[in-house]
């Protein structure tokens, strides 16, 4: 059974690949999202390889082995499953769940997680708009799109956001941008790329380039 800082090296191994298809996953990447010196990053890839869970070669990129992509996906869907319930039950802000989950994902009880999926009604996404990997390891994708990438009058539901920050979750409170907000592009500004939306078919607002990159609609 895979020790807690392990599930933390697989999943962030596991979300490395996810943003970058097709690219290496390298030893920085993994220091510098788990915040690690790389000579730890390296002693623990040697481990995990050891064990079964990753394919490593110093100085070539990882790769998760199907063993290790199955205990990265079963930490994923207890983060997210956990995330759920701790908005829906127990009156946390979606800015607030991160790191509770975190503490949370490591519980080791299969049960424990078919019941909290079942009492949760099998949902599909996160707080966050994040698909929750289902019991078998597979996940499904919803075609979306980025309000960056919206033309003029076009109009969506936001759906999910790329970056979950707490700061970025914050802002987007204040503003009254939320899941499932209807939100529509009225102007774009040249210079900085800066948007003026429409928020639930009544209220105006300046949303600035770097957040219509971090927000997904589906149309």
């Amino acid at each position: 059974m895979p020790s807690y800082t392990e599930e933390n090296y697989l999943k962030a191994i596991y979300k490395l690949a996810e943003a970058t298809p097709g690219a290496d996953v390298t030893t920085n990447s993994i220091s510098e999202v788990l915040k690690t010196r790389p000579a730890s990053v390296t002693d623990m890839l040697r481990r995990l390889s050891e064990k079964g869970l990753l394919n490593y070669q110093r100085y070539r990129g990882v790769s998760l082995t199907p063993e290790g992509r199955r205990v990265a996906l079963l930490t994923i869907r207890k983060h997210r499953l956990w995330e759920v319930f701790l908005v829906q039950q127990l009156g946390f802000t979606w800015d607030e769940v991160h790191e509770v989950a975190e503490e949370l994902e490591h519980i080791q009880s299969p049960l424990l997680v078919q019941r909290l999926d079942e009492f949760l009604g099998f949902p599909q996404t996160d707080p966050h708009g994040d698909p929750i990997p289902a019991a078998d390891g597979s996940v499904h994708r919803t075609r979306h799109r980025l309000v960056a990438d919206l033309a003029l009058g076009e109009a969506g539901t936001v759906v999910a956001v790329r970056n979950t920050a707490v700061p970025f979750l914050q802002y987007l409170d204040k503003v009254g941008l939320r899941l499932g907000s209807r939100l529509e592009v009225l102007n774009k500004t040249e210079f900085d790329n800066s948007l003026e939306v429409k928020i639930d078919h009544s209220r105006r607002q300046h949303i600035s380039a770097e957040v219509s990159r971090n927000l997904f609609v589906s149309l």
